[in-house]
């Protein structure tokens, strides 16, 4: 019998959840090195940079990869022969009151506090639990006296795009996946790792291919010494014909759509094949480590030896500098698809929360609380500051879920453009283009190295909203690429990507 103290599971959670916040795993680097040193795509190859040098300055400065600092998901397998007990001499507790803690301490740690995304009553008041509880707990029991822990913080932007089918026996699973990617677009930030989960039930099929996202990029070494079984044969074909799509990271097209295809597989129903996909996205973070009972996990910082070379800071030649205080719609009529602009200035933030705000209060034909004539959204919802920050980490959200909002803000404030990341649907790119407008993206997973570039922060509005409040935020060379232009030209659509 082992014991181990409920103390040091809590512990030991909390200290991993901190510490996956800005460590991305050292094969990820690697990956992702790997993908930017053969991207000819010169969009992509940016964008890619960028996640490199924001990974950099996020493991030096112990703060978050993205903003979204995800939902804590913890997959715990219990041997039988695990005795808990307490230090304290209280009784003992739930594991899931305990994942609640961990949770609870992780993301209110006040030398690194993470974003709070976690909403209760979904179907109601959607108020934000504040601490981001209830953590999200998978429990399975094995044999013996071991305890093994994993901890994911998956973001939003990942789950979202998952997919789940139940094929005929006669259907060929590789189309099927294939057939999913321009729909899922680029919301899921991309390059990144797609897991694949195949048989037992829809619930099982879905798992499958979440947990098979937690484990190390290997597929140089597969396609090197070739494939031995069905599943790593499917894994070949998938990336090989996923990456052909020319998707490219962040949307942008190029090589590196997926760094990794995993397939996962179990017995199913003769009569069916259950088939699941969900993506992990560029800030792929979590850890996995046991607990024996000599106290809680360490966890170390690994050699920076994957991180050697990358630039301090993101910097490109050929961008163009643009005070946005001054811009007017002549201005930005010379702006053209795929270029990279450095931009400076006040801009505002809003979310989704804040944009139903405001088109409510134009529908009763009340004053807006900030005038948006001639200025800049951006989509985010930023990371607390610390230590003197003027904002924490603060990169975009996905764009679409605000398309329904466009053409009211454009046609009725004179709001000039709209910076975040993926795609836009036809009819909000059909409006950017009526009103002469513009889209811009920022590139997702990059949170940390975008929020150096804003030199002050201050909520304007809706300040009981917390992060999707209205700020105003002062830039310095903000990088960003022009995703939609004032002619209604595309870059995603360049690259066959469209939303659901």
């Amino acid at each position: 019998m082992r014991k181990i103290a409920q103390e040091d599971l809590v512990t030991s959670i909390a200290d991993a959840l901190q510490f996956i916040s800005y460590t991305h795993p050292v094969g990820f680097v690697q990956a992702l090195r790997r993908a930017y040193e053969a991207e000819v795509n010169t969009a992509a190859k940016s964008a890619m940079l960028q996640l490199l040098v924001n990974s950099r300055m996020s493991v030096l400065g112990h703060r978050p990869i993205c903003q979204d600092t995800g939902t804590a998901q913890i997959f715990i397998k219990l041997g039988i022969e695990v005795q808990f007990y307490r230090i304290d001499q209280k009784p003992l507790e739930s594991l899931q009151a305990l994942i609640n803690e961990a949770t609870r301490r992780a993301y209110t740690n006040s030398s690194n506090p993470l974003r709070a995304t976690t909403i209760a009553d979904p179907l109601g008041g959607r108020e934000n639990t504040k601490d981001n509880t209830p953590g999200q707990l998978f429990c399975e029991i094995s044999e013996g006296d071991l305890l093994e822990i994993l901890v994911v913080a998956k973001g939003g932007g990942g789950d979202v795009k998952a997919r789940f089918a139940t094929l005929n026996p006669s259907d060929n699973v590789a189309d099927w996946v294939i057939k999913q990617l321009p729909g899922m677009g680029a919301g899921w930030c991309p390059p990144g790792v797609l897991g694949v989960g195949i048989g037992a039930s829809p619930e099982q099929a879905t798992l499958l291919a979440k947990k098979s996202l937690f484990e190390p990029i290997d597929i140089d070494l597969l396609r090197a010494r070739g494939a031995k079984t069905s599943e790593e044969k499917l894994r070949i074909e998938l990336y090989d014909r996923i990456n052909a799509l020319q998707i490219g990271a962040q949307g942008l097209g190029g090589l590196a759509t997926v760094l990794d295809v995993k397939v996962s597989t179990l017995p199913c129903h003769a009569a069916t094949i259950p088939v699941a996909i969900v993506p992990n996205c560029a800030a792929t973070r979590y850890i996995r480590f046991n607990l024996d009972g000599a106290g809680p996990a360490r966890f170390e910082q690994p050699s920076l030896d994957a991180w050697e070379g990358i630039p301090d800071n993101f910097y490109l030649e050929t961008a163009m500098r643009v005070n946005v205080d001054s811009l007017s719609k002549n201005e930005i009529k010379d702006w053209k698809v795929g270029q990279t602009l450095l931009l400076s200035g006040k801009i505002l933030t809003a979310r989704d929360a804040a944009h139903k705000r405001l088109v409510d209060l134009l529908a009763k034909g009340k004053a807006l609380p900030v005038s948006l004539e001639g200025r800049f959204i951006y989509y985010v919802g930023p990371v607390d500051a610390i230590h003197g920050e003027a904002v924490g980490p603060a990169g975009p959200t996905t764009s679409t879920r605000m398309d329904k909002f466009v053409e009211t803000l454009l046609s009725q404030t004179g709001l000039l453009g709209m910076i975040g990341k993926a795609e836009r649907g036809p009819e909000t790119i059909a409006s950017i283009q009526k009103h002469q407008s513009v889209y811009l993206a920022a590139v997702g997973g990059a949170a940390y190295m975008l929020s150096k570039a804003i030199t002050h922060s201050e909520v304007i509005a809706f300040e009981d909203l917390g992060m999707e409040a209205i700020h105003e935020f002062e830039l310095k060379d903000f990088p960003v690429i022009v995703a939609v232009d004032s002619r209604g030209n595309s870059i995603h659509k360049a690259f066959k990507i469209h939303p659901d």
